[in-house]
C-alpha cells in the first residue's frame, strides 16, 4: 500500500531530528581535542602569545567558515569586521573605559551592526559580483581608518591602549598567560555558539541554501533571511576575535582591516577544511607555527614556504587536513569535524 502524501514531510523531519541528534553528540575526539587546550601552559610556557594568537585566529577563522563553509559565501574582506571590532575596543579602552568583558561586547555589537548593514547587499549577490563587493567593503574601511588619523591614529596605529586586569584583580601579564586563558575561553563559547547554529535546522537550511538555493526557495526556505542572519553572526565573532587580539596586545594597527588578513584566512580554512568547524582550529595551529618557524628559518622569504605547504595540502588533501583525516577515522568523526 502507497504511503500518504502527508507522510512524506513527517518522514523528511524525523530524519532531520535524527540527524540533528547525531551530529550534536560529542564525540571521544573532540572532548580529547578540548582537554588538550590547556596543554601549553604546561609545555611549552614560553610560547604562551603565540597560543594567544593561535586562538584568536582560529576564531576569526570560524567565523569565515560560518559563511564560506556553510553558507556559501565567498568574502574577501572579512577583516573589516576583525578590524574594526579591534578599533572599537581600542578606542573604548582608550576614550571611556578599560575593561575587557564590556569592550569585547561592544566590539561584537559594532562589527554585527556593519555586517547586518552590509548583509542587505551581500544576500542579494553571487560568484565574482560577491567576491568584489566584500573586497570593495574591506578597502573601503581600511582607506577609513587611514583617513582618520586623528581618531584611529593613521598608519601609526592607535596609541594609548591601557587594558583593565580581568575580573578586577587578573592582570594580563608579559608572558601571556592571561592572554591565552582569556583567547581560549572566548574561542571555546563562540565554537560552543557556532556548533549549535550549524547543528540546528538553521545550519541545515544553510548547508541546502550553499548546495542549491534555487530548489529551497521551491520548498519555502527564507533563503535572504538565513544569509543575512549567519552574515551578521559571522561579523559578530569577527569583531570578538580582533577585540581580542586588541586586548591582549594592547595595540590597534591598520594591518587589522588589510586584505592580507583576509587572504591569511582563505589559506588558514583551505589548509584546515572549508566547512568543518574544527578546520579553522586546525588550520590556525598549522599556519601560525609554521609562520613562526618558517619566518625564524628565513625572515625574508618564508611566504615561499607557505606556498609550498598550501600547493601540498590542495593537490594531496583537496578537502583540508581534516578532510584527509576524515577518511582515516569513523564516519561519526567525519561529519562532526
Amino acid at each position: 500500500m502507497p504511503a500518504s502524501p502527508m507522510a512524506e514531510p513527517a518522514v523528511e523531519l524525523a530524519g532531520a531530528a535524527a540527524q540533528i541528534g547525531r551530529r550534536t553528540k560529542w564525540h571521544p575526539l573532540e572532548i580529547l581535542f578540548w582537554l588538550a587546550t590547556p596543554l601549553p601552559f604546561y609545555l611549552t610556557p614560553d610560547y604562551l602569545q603565540l597560543a594567544s594568537q593561535i586562538a584568536i585566529t582560529a576564531l576569526f577563522a570560524i567565523s569565515l567558515d560560518l559563511i564560506l563553509g556553510y553558507g556559501g559565501l565567498v568574502s574577501l574582506g572579512h577583516a573589516a569586521f576583525f578590524g574594526l571590532g579591534a578599533y572599537a575596543a581600542g578606542l573604548y579602552s582608550k576614550l571611556y573605559w578599560g575593561e575587557p568583558l564590556s569592550g569585547l561586547l561592544l566590539a561584537g555589537a559594532a562589527a554585527g551592526v556593519l555586517g547586518y548593514a552590509a548583509s542587505f547587499i551581500i544576500a542579494t549577490f553571487r560568484g565574482l559580483a560577491l567576491i568584489m563587493i566584500t573586497l570593495g567593503l574591506g578597502q573601503l574601511l581600511a582607506e577609513a581608518a587611514n583617513s582618520l588619523g586623528w581618531l584611529t591614529g593613521g598608519a601609526d596605529g592607535l596609541q594609548g591602549v591601557k587594558m583593565l586586569p580581568l575580573f578586577g584583580s587578573i592582570k594580563f601579564d608579559l608572558y601571556g598567560v592571561t592572554a591565552y586563558a582569556y583567547s581560549l575561553a572566548a574561542l571555546f563559547l563562540c565554537f560552543l555558539a557556532a556548533r549549535r547554529i550549524v547543528n540546528s535546522p538553521f545550519g541545515l537550511s544553510l548547508q541546502g541554501i550553499r548546495e542549491n538555493s534555487t530548489r529551497m526557495l521551491a520548498i519555502g526556505a527564507p533563503n535572504t533571511a538565513h544569509v543575512r542572519r549567519i552574515f551578521t553572526i559571522a561579523a559578530v565573532m569577527a569583531g570578538i576575535a580582533g577585540a581580542l587580539l586588541t586586548q591582549t596586545t594592547e595595540t590597534v594597527s591598520l594591518e587589522t582591516l588589510s586584505f592580507q588578513r583576509s587572504a591569511d584566512l582563505l589559506v588558514i580554512l583551505i589548509l584546515g577544511g572549508v566547512g568543518r568547524l574544527y578546520g579553522g582550529i586546525i588550520g590556525a595551529i598549522i599556519y601560525m607555527v609554521a609562520r613562526d618557524q618558517f619566518s625564524g628559518i628565513n625572515p625574508q622569504y618564508w611566504y615561499f614556504w607557505i606556498g609550498l605547504l598550501l600547493v601540498g595540502v590542495v593537490v594531496f588533501l583537496p578537502n583540508g587536513i581534516l578532510g584527509g583525516a576524515a577518511r582515516l577515522l569513523p564516519k561519526s568523526w567525519g561529519r562532526r569535524a
